[in-house]
């Protein structure tokens, strides 16, 4: 054979033997690749997922000082513990959901919306005197809205006795053929195409909110109550009992202002969010920290209270942290901050005042109120 044709022959075997690597080496990148994204979507699922654990057994317990019955955990937000009393009202939304037919995306829908509107319970209202006659879990004040769906007679949801009733809130929520107010206000059922919308924007077709934004991050602990409610068996108990760390250190070089601004805001743990609230142990964030500075002798306005301090990035205890930002220079939660990536807030209606984690917010500020 002549040597250009060998030459040939070996140029060619050396051409396929590259082809064959580099396509095996595409096959396994490829491989890789699939593989990191499962690993990358299992991991988000895994982060934003919620588990349901016992406290114990507390039935026959009810009103704001009862025991935990479960807590729930993950999916990004505060540990949340909820009564006996507050499981009854979530077990209120999926039966009447289960009598309707509606799918389990739908019962979790109601969760939500009930977690942000009320904390899964029955408040009355003050502008609706007549709701205070009526069992109830709480005081609310926006509007005359009422119950644990926070439904305004006005809106023509129905009327005051009706909807101090968890039951009658679920079937208003619901809607549909049978539902008490027959589409108008329209219930989820009544909306169409409700199902191919995110579990938020269903909540926020019905409820017509002005933070429509909210209902959606309580999408993991609604899932995990659906879940737990639909399972037939108890949750197991929970190992260790659901707390959050305290703050390390006694901070004994603070000024004693800001000694007195942390035993003030010490003070108000534990206290009820209620939405435009001012009153000891029941406001919401800005009437937390309102109330906490003037205990401390400095008066600041009721909401925007960033405005009258210098932002810093050098934050001390007692200084303000602002989250969840909503414009330039505008905020839509405010809290005290206590160190070591932690603050105090009156956080939500579900959990309300708090010790808690920075990082359970986004779009974290800190401003100084002192110096």
């Amino acid at each position: 054979m002549p040597a250009a044709a060998v030459l040939a022959g070996i140029a060619r075997r050396r051409a396929l033997w590259r082809a064959s690597v580099a396509g095996v080496s595409a096959v396994l990148l490829a491989g890789v690749f699939a593989f990191c994204a499962v690993l990358a979507l299992l991991g988000g699922i895994a982060e934003n997922a919620a588990s349901v654990c016992s406290l114990g057994d507390v039935s026959g317990q009810s009103g704001p000082n009862a025991v935990a019955a479960v807590s729930i955990h993950g999916g990004g937000q505060a540990p949340l513990d909820l009564t006996a009393r507050q499981l009854a009202v979530a077990r209120d939304y999926v039966a009447v959901g289960r009598q309707l037919g509606v799918p389990r995306d739908g019962q979790i829908i109601s969760i939500m919306m009930a977690l942000q509107e009320s904390g899964l319970r029955v408040l009355a209202n003050p502008t609706v005197p007549a709701s205070l006659i009526y069992p109830h879990d709480g005081v609310g004040s926006d509007h005359d809205s009422l119950g644990s769906a926070q439904q305004r007679p006005a809106a023509g949801w129905g009327s005051v006795d009706r909807l101090m009733n968890s039951v009658f809130n679920a079937q208003a929520f619901f809607g549909g053929p049978s539902g008490p107010n027959k589409g108008s206000p329209r219930g989820l059922l009544d909306i169409r195409g409700w199902q191919s919308m995110t579990k938020g924007q269903a909540a926020q077709a019905v409820q017509v909110s002005a933070f429509p934004e909210l209902y959606a991050r309580w999408e993991p602990q609604a899932t995990a109550i659906v879940g737990a409610l639909d399972g037939g068996s108890s949750p197991v108990a929970c190992s260790v009992p659901p707390e959050v760390a305290g703050v390390k250190g006694t901070h004994a070089d603070l000024s004693q202002v800001r000694k007195e601004i942390l035993q003030f805001t010490l003070d108000g743990v534990g206290g009820t969010y209620v939405w435009g609230g001012t009153s000891f142990k029941a406001w919401d964030c800005s009437g937390y920290v309102q109330w906490i500075y003037r205990q401390a002798g400095i008066t600041l306005p009721r909401v925007e209270q960033w405005r009258v301090g210098q932002r810093t990035d050098n934050p001390q205890p007692g200084d303000l942290v602002v989250q969840n930002s909503q414009g330039p220079n505008s905020w839509g939660h405010v809290g005290i901050y206590a160190g070591d990536g932690m603050m105090y807030s009156a956080l939500n209606p579900a959990v309300g005042t708090l010790l808690h984690p920075i990082s359970w917010n986004t779009d974290t500020t800190y401003f100084d109120l002192l110096s």
